[in-house]
């Protein structure tokens, strides 16, 4: 009943309803999208070609991101991955290039800078990754015959175009949402093409279970349960903090009288697991290269070349795995030193009057948070890399199908996990903003609460 009454004021609320109806209207675009199938090709040829993906494996991994426009050579076949692969690029390059740390220390207009060349770089890489999926998709599986026009040079040339386009529109949707919706958009728009191939993996689980009698109605309810403790355990590891406790020096107010105004004693909120997902999405960018060298000329032919392409194009495989694991953790070091300025973070400590207990402000200050970072960032990294290959598990211990193993762990599960977690509370903040000036007598939406 409380979560109904909730829903009932979130409707209340013009603003948020007007932010909810505009984000899921353009979120309807996006999934119409990527149902358009590129100008030239035959979409009924097309069942083999998307039947590829339906097993999990790389293809799959990339499928589910764009939320099957990959596998339906759709005008969304790119999805908006590009744009996360500008953005991780410009990401790094701020700590190397003086120009771009520059940009990030002028607010907000160093912010719409680094926004532009991140768009700019965008395109670019659009115009490398349309190309080479156009020109593989023979070697996919899609037949010559689907190509109506043929392989012409005009083909190519307008698909590329249009690849890029639609790649551009979905970052402009993202934006918008972000600007006018509610929710981060580009993470929400990965969100809803992740669970737009959830039903049907699912159904594919259930026929394999229920209708193959392989465990029946049993074995689907113990997957669900497992299912739900690892969401569980994912909020968990993007929830948990570990807080610093920080006291602010005592202050004299002078004016008619003086007092002594005793500081706050506040926390500083270390994350157990600061890096998000990036460590994954760089591990995974990392995990072609592997099978890639094997393939090379100088090792296919070879016992190692053939090892490697074997092990490490198996993404449900031990050594695939493995490496995965390890180069998480490696990432997530990297990532968090990058993204958690604890001398900045002493800096302003000191500048504002404030302190850790029994630290001396300053370098002391900085050289405890940079180690209480490292110490947690361990099993963050470790608890992270379980997650993320616990797919495998699932596939090698459970017997779960492919496809609906991916969302037991890894980038898709913990990028659900994250949005959901970020929505929520940013729909929240609006209730209490609402909650607030109802109570308040001159409050333009009083009448609205009452």
């Amino acid at each position: 009943m409380k979560f109904i009454e909730t829903l009932k004021n979130v409707w209340k609320i013009e603003e948020l309803r007007n932010r909810i109806l505009l984000t899921l209207g353009l979120l309807l675009v996006y999934r119409f999208g990527a149902q358009v199938v590129l100008p030239g090709i035959d979409a009924s040829r097309l069942g083999e070609f998307a039947g590829k993906f339906d097993d999990g494996g790389l293809g799959g991994l990339l499928n589910a991101f764009t939320g099957g426009a990959f596998a339906n050579a759709s005008v969304f076949a790119l999805g908006i991955m590009p744009y996360i692969s500008a953005s991780i690029v410009v990401q790094l390059m701020q700590i190397a290039i003086p120009y771009l740390q520059k940009l990030q220390k002028e607010g907000e207009s160093g912010r719409k800078k680094i926004n532009q060349i991140t768009r700019w770089l965008t395109i670019g890489i659009c115009l490398v990754q349309a190309p080479t999926y156009l020109i593989g998709l023979p070697a996919l599986g899609v037949p010559i015959e689907a190509f109506i026009l043929g392989q012409t040079t005009m083909f190519y040339v307008s698909s590329t175009i249009i690849l890029v386009t639609g790649c551009v529109f979905a970052m402009w949707l993202g934006e918008k949402i972000t600007d006018k919706g509610i929710g981060n958009g580009i993470s929400i728009l990965i969100m809803v093409g992740i669970i737009a191939t959830l039903p049907q993996s699912f159904a594919q689980e259930f026929a394999s279970r229920v209708m193959e009698s392989n465990g029946g109605m049993i074995m689907v309810l113990i997957e669900l349960v497992i299912w739900f403790v690892i969401i569980l355990v994912s909020i968990m590891l993007v929830m948990a903090v570990r807080k610093i406790p920080v006291q602010y020096a005592r202050r004299t107010a002078s004016g008619s009288y003086e007092k002594n105004i005793f500081g706050a004693r506040q926390f500083i909120p270390l994350k157990l697991n600061a890096s998000g997902v990036m460590p994954i999405i760089f591990a995974q960018a990392i995990m072609f290269v592997p099978a890639l060298i094997g393939g090379t000329s100088f090792l296919k032919d070879s016992s190692v070349g053939q090892w490697m392409q074997v092990n490490f194009s198996d993404i449900f495989g031990l050594w695939y795995n493995v490496l995965f694991a390890v180069l998480i953790i490696i990432f997530t070091y990297f990532y968090t030193a990058i993204t958690v300025p604890t001398n900045k973070m002493a800096d302003d400590l000191k500048r504002s009057g404030g302190f850790i207990p029994g630290i001396k402000p300053g370098t002391d200050t900085a050289e405890l948070l940079d180690r209480i970072m490292s110490q947690i960032t361990l099993p963050g990294s470790i608890f992270l890399a379980g997650v993320a290959i616990f797919p495998a598990f699932a596939v090698k211990l459970f017997g779960i199908q492919q496809g609906w193993a991916l969302f037991y762990g890894g980038t898709s599960l913990l990028i659900m996990v994250g949005v959901a977690i970020d929505t929520m509370q940013q729909i929240n903040s609006y209730l209490l903003n609402r909650h607030y000036d109802g109570l308040m007598k001159t409050g333009k939406n009083r009448k609205a609460v009452a």
